[in-house]
C-alpha cells in the first residue's frame, strides 16, 4: 500500500487491492494521464467496465477527501472538519493569491490545475450545459447534439447543478443581483430564465449562475465520479507521479514513462491496453510533442535535446494540428458603483463569525458560493456571417484599484463564434504554453466585444457609475480599451480549449491521428462554447469513454 497512502484517505486506500501489487509493474488495460474533470471521468467509465485502470495524476490532494495534510490546505477555522479550502466555494478565489499546491508551477506557463480534480477544483465552479447550437455549429460528424444527448445525460445524472448554492436554500450578497437584474432585464430587456433549463437560448437572457455544487460545497467529479471509482477493485489512483512521454512501438502505445522519485520509470500496458490523455488543453498537446507527435519543428528541438527517447525520426508522427487551434476566453472587468451596492470581500483566514459559523454548522451563506450573483448572454451576427457569444457575470466585489464598500465587478467574456486562436508552444525549457495569438489575433472579435458592451452601458442606470472605462465611451474607445494589456483587460481566463482539434489531432473517435491506442479526452477537444467550459469538459469525458468503449466490445 505505500505507494498509494500519500495522497488517499485510510478508508479509501483500503478499498484498493490493486494497490497491494507493485502498480508500476502491473499491466494496465487503460492509464488515463490526468485526473482532472475529462480523466477521472473517462477511468471511471472505464473500470466501471472492467477494465483494469490506472489514473495518473501529477500533482496532489486538493478537497478534503483526498486525503494528505489538511492543515496545510485550509485556514484555521475549518480546523476539526472535513474540510479543505477546495471544498468551500467561497475561498475560491484565495487560490489565485496563494496556489498552496494545487496549481501548475514549472509544469505549465499558464495558470492550471495540478491536482486531484484539476481545473474543477481551482474554478468557481461555474456549470452552464452549452446549447445544442454550439455542437451542432461547430463540431464535426459524430459529435452534433444528437450524438452528445447520452453523454450529457450521463453527467447531469451523475454531477447535477444548482441555482441556489447555499443549502438552506436562501440567496445570499443579492444587492449586485437586484441592480444587474434592474440593467439586464429591465432597461435592456433580457428575458429572465432559469439557465440550465433554458440551456438552448442564449441570445439575450439573463438568470443566476449555475454551480455545480453539492449540498454547500464544491462538487464535480472529484466528490461523484471519482468516490465510486475509488471503490473499485481493479482502479487505481497514483497521485504525485508527473508523466513524461508515452513509450510507443510505431503506431501503438506500450506504455507511459513517469518521474517517481526523480527517477524515470515506464508503466506498461497490457497486450490489448490504451493511454487517455488528459493533462488539459496546454499539457497535452506537449505530451504528445514529447511522445514524438507534433509540429515537426518542436520534434526537431526535443529530439536535438535528448527529449524524444528512443524515437528515431522516421518514428516521428508530424502533425502540425497538435497544439494549434488554442483558444482562451478574451475578458475585461468593468467596475461598477452605486449607493444601492453592498461589496462583500471573503476572508481567506478571518471570515466574520456569524459567515463562518452559518458555513460550518449548515453549510449555508456568503461561503456557500464563489461570488458570483448574476449572468447574461447574448450573440450577435458579424459582417462576415459568424454569429459571436457573449457573457456576463456580476460579482459580490470590487478588483484592483477599485475596492470600495460600493463597488462591484462586472465581467464579460466573449465566446462562441470567435476567431481568433493560438498555439501551444515549447520554450527555451521545453515547457508548454499559449503563444502571442490567442487574444485578438482576429480583430473582427475585439470589434464584435466593444459592440456589445456599447450596447450594455446604453442603458446602465443613472445610479450606476463605471469606474474604468466611460460609460459613454465609444465602440473604438472600448475597442481599444479592452485590447490594451492592463489590470482589468485582456487578460487570461484561463478556459483552455481546442489545442487539438477532432478531425485533424485526433479522430472522429477521439483517437490520436497516427496511432492506435493513443486517445485524447479533455479541453483540448472542445471548440469555444457560449458557456464556461467545464460542463463541456465532462461531456467529453463520458463522450470519448463511450467510443473507446464501443471499441471494447466490439
Amino acid at each position: 500500500m505505500k505507494h498509494i497512502a500519500l495522497f488517499l484517505v485510510a478508508q479509501l486506500a483500503s478499498l484498493l487491492p490493486l494497490a497491494a501489487a507493485d502498480w508500476t509493474t502491473t499491466k494496465w488495460d487503460a492509464i488515463i494521464v490526468g485526473a482532472g474533470p475529462a480523466g477521472i471521468i473517462v477511468a471511471t467509465r472505464l473500470a466501471e467496465a472492467k477494465l483494469n485502470t490506472l489514473l495518473l495524476e501529477g500533482g496532489g490532494p486538493s478537497y478534503g477527501v483526498t486525503g494528505g495534510d489538511l492543515s496545510s490546505r485550509r485556514p484555521s477555522w475549518l480546523n476539526n472538519t472535513s474540510l479543505s479550502r477546495v471544498d468551500v466555494p467561497g475561498l475560491y478565489s484565495s487560490i489565485f493569491a496563494d496556489g498552496g499546491g494545487l496549481i501548475c508551477s514549472g509544469t505549465i506557463n499558464a495558470y492550471g490545475g495540478c491536482t486531484i480534480g484539476g481545473g474543477s477544483a481551482i474554478n468557481a465552479g461555474l456549470y452552464f450545459e452549452p446549447p445544442s447550437s454550439d455542437w451542432d455549429s461547430f463540431f464535426p460528424a459524430g459529435w452534433k447534439a444528437a450524438d452528445m444527448g447520452g453523454a450529457i445525460n450521463r453527467v447531469k445524472a451523475r454531477a447535477p447543478s444548482t441555482d441556489t448554492p447555499s443549502a438552506d436554500g436562501k440567496q445570499y450578497l443579492q444587492s449586485g443581483y437586484n441592480i444587474a437584474r434592474r440593467w439586464i432585464v429591465d432597461s435592456l430587456g433580457f428575458a429572465d430564465v432559469k439557465i440550465n433549463e433554458n440551456k438552448d437560448n442564449k441570445h439575450d437572457v439573463f438568470g443566476r449562475p449555475v454551480y455545480g455544487y453539492k449540498n454547500g460545497q464544491r462538487a464535480g467529479p472529484v466528490r461523484t465520479y471519482l468516490q465510486d471509482a475509488l471503490k473499485l477493485p481493479n482502479f487505481h489512483l497514483q497521485s504525485g507521479t508527473r508523466a513524461v512521454r508515452v513509450q510507443r512501438t510505431g503506431t501503438a502505445a506500450t506504455g507511459v514513462w513517469v518521474h517517481i522519485n526523480g527517477i524515470e520509470t515506464l508503466i506498461p500496458l497490457s497486450n490489448t491496453g490504451r493511454v487517455i490523455i488528459s493533462a488539459g488543453a496546454i499539457a497535452t498537446p506537449a505530451l504528445l510533442m514529447f511522445s514524438g507527435i507534433g509540429p515537426a519543428a518542436s520534434l526537431t528541438r526535443l529530439s536535438a535535446a535528448g527529449k524524444l527517447g528512443n524515437l528515431t525520426h522516421g518514428d516521428w508522427i508530424s502533425n502540425n494540428a497538435v497544439g494549434a487551434n488554442l483558444f482562451d476566453n478574451p475578458n475585461t472587468f468593468i467596475e461598477l458603483s452605486s449607493p444601492s451596492i453592498t461589496a462583500f470581500g471573503p476572508s481567506y483566514s478571518n471570515p466574520a463569525p456569524a459567515d463562518s459559523a452559518l458555513y460550518l454548522a449548515h453549510r449555508s451563506g456568503p461561503y456557500a458560493s464563489a461570488g458570483q450573483t448574476s449572468v447574461f448572454f447574448s450573440r450577435a451576427s458579424q459582417p462576415d456571417g459568424r454569429v459571436v457569444g457573449f457573457q456576463g457575470t456580476i460579482g459580490t466585489g470590487g478588483y484592483a484599484d477599485y475596492t470600495s464598500a460600493t463597488t462591484i465587478t462586472l465581467n464579460i467574456y466573449g465566446t462562441s463564434g470567435l476567431a481568433s486562436r493560438g498555439s501551444v508552444v515549447l520554450d527555451g525549457n521545453f515547457i508548454p504554453g499559449p503563444d502571442g495569438n490567442v487574444y485578438y489575433s482576429s480583430a473582427p472579435d475585439a470589434r464584435a466585444i466593444a459592440s456589445f458592451i456599447a450596447r450594455i452601458f446604453a442603458k446602465l442606470p443613472a445610479d450606476v457609475q463605471t469606474l474604468n472605462l466611460e460609460r459613454d465611451a465609444s465602440v473604438a474607445r472600448i475597442e481599444q480599451y479592452i485590447t490594451t494589456p492592463s489590470a482589468y483587460a485582456r487578460g487570461q481566463v484561463n478556459h483552455w480549449s481546442g489545442s487539438c482539434k477532432i478531425g485533424k489531432c485526433v479522430d472522429q473517435g477521439g483517437r490520436v491521428v497516427g496511432m492506435g491506442n493513443v486517445w485524447v479526452a479533455d479541453a483540448s477537444l472542445l471548440e469555444p462554447l457560449s458557456v464556461n467550459p467545464m460542463f463541456g469538459v465532462m461531456v467529453v469525458g463520458e463522450k470519448v469513454a463511450e467510443l473507446i468503449l464501443k471499441g471494447v466490445r466490439k
